[in-house]
């Protein structure tokens, strides 16, 4: 199989699961030949909130749980560098990234410290947002990680799917009242999937540029997508990629 087609194999075995842990132990299966192998999800709290509050936003926990008690009960939110450069983009990013970002009397460097005491030195972090607006964080890391370019997108769009699937779980209903997209909107999202830009699907559909990019989002929106790839990885959920 081609590396789009191992997309959509591990995607496939997300969508077999039926519950939070299975999604985890799944997702961490895929990500973890890249030394990714600890993993939490979840909405981001007020860092006001109590702890068990903070807790429930947790849609999927792969760390060890003295670090997540820990995390929550020193209020680790307010002060995460991780947290902290989320709100300032949508776009994936490195830990690195974001410890760059604060100085050395930042407290953020005291949660990364800490983190790395609990095999998690390095990562990588995913947000999105949710179809009703609120803001969401896939953050995957390890000791050793090393992640080669090809595998960048490709754990960018199953982790996008996971959280997704997750949510889906927790709400224990499908969106029954979305609209379905148009058959051009399915090409279009189609060969989005396999990295074409608006240009190119228009070349290859036969259509403008404009119409392309018009339909892809229209695609984008009848899928609660915030992005491209949270609208591919919504779309192959409801059957329009296989």
């Amino acid at each position: 199989m081609n590396r789009f087609e191992d997309t959509i194999d591990f995607i496939d075995h997300l969508n077999r699961v039926d519950s939070a842990q299975g999604i985890c132990t799944e997702l961490i299966r895929i990500t973890g030949q890249y030394g990714l192998d600890r993993l939490m999800a979840g909405t981001v709290p007020d860092p006001r909130a109590p702890e068990n509050e903070q807790r429930k936003h947790v849609l999927l926990c792969g760390w060890p749980e003295e670090w997540l008690s820990r995390y929550a009960s020193e209020n680790y939110v307010e002060f995460d560098p991780i947290v902290g450069h989320v709100k300032k983009g949508l776009n994936p990013f490195i830990w690195d990234d974001a410890v760059g970002t604060i100085d050395r009397a930042h407290p953020g460097n005291k949660v990364m410290a800490e983190a790395a005491e609990f095999g998690l030195r390095s990562g990588v972090v995913i947000p999105l947002v949710t179809v009703d607006g609120t803001l969401a964080i896939v953050s995957l890391g390890g000791r050793n990680v090393d992640i080669p370019p090809y595998a960048s997108g490709m754990i960018s769009l199953v982790s996008t799917y996971a959280i997704a699937r997750s949510i889906q779980l927790v709400a224990k209903t499908e969106n029954s009242s979305a609209s379905g997209l148009t058959k051009r909107e399915a090409e279009c999202i189609r060969w989005a999937a396999e990295g074409k830009s608006e240009w190119e699907i228009s070349r290859i559909l036969g259509i403008s540029e404009h119409t392309s990019e018009k339909h892809l989002l229209n695609a984008k929106a009848k899928l609660g997508a915030a992005n491209r790839v949270q609208a591919v990885a919504e779309a192959i959920r409801r059957g329009y990629i296989t």
